[in-house]
């Protein structure tokens, strides 16, 4: 019972904390362009999200941790179509990716303390929680860059928003 106790406590210090950690480096260093967050041809425009994963059926049921923040930057909804808001966006949709990638890393750890077995349960619970969150990110990212194309296009080709290099 101490050790259900402790995981509980472990996985909510690390959510935390590294949203945390997160939250404290400017949102500029989380480029579309680092090789983590590049688009990847076989998500095809985001496309592949929605026809693999039904993206679209489950992904507004998902929380927005930035609440949790002082100066979190809500992703819920689409507030502005301002180059800069469109940027912001984009590079805090790699914030979250990478504050959800560092925490499933993070699952190792738990083989510190607990069995093999429970170790991978607590990896399975890593992925269950991450991986939404991480595909949800990049299907934003994907629709955020389709969103900055059209605006562009309607603003006669000056740059309206950020691109996400394939």
């Amino acid at each position: 019972m101490i050790l259900i106790g402790v995981n509980i406590a472990a996985w909510l210090m690390l959510h935390l904390g590294i949203a945390w950690a997160g939250m404290q480096v400017p949102f500029q260093w989380f480029s579309p362009r680092q090789r983590l967050f590049r688009a990847r041809g076989w998500e095809a425009a985001g496309r592949a999200y929605e026809r693999y994963f039904g993206i679209r059926r489950w992904k507004d049921r998902l929380p927005d941790g930035a609440a949790l923040f002082a100066g979190g930057f809500r992703k819920a909804e689409l507030r502005s179509v301002s180059r800069e808001y469109l940027e912001r966006f984009v590079h805090e949709t790699c914030r979250g990716e990478a504050v959800h990638w560092a925490v499933l890393g993070s699952a190792v750890l738990f083989f510190a303390w607990n069995p093999w077995p429970i170790g991978l349960v607590m990896v399975g619970y890593a992925l269950v929680v991450n991986m939404p969150c991480i595909l949800v990110q990049r299907y934003n990212r994907l629709r955020l860059a389709q969103l900055s194309l059209r605006v562009r296009a309607a603003a006669g080709g000056r740059r309206a928003g950020p691109e996400v290099p394939k």
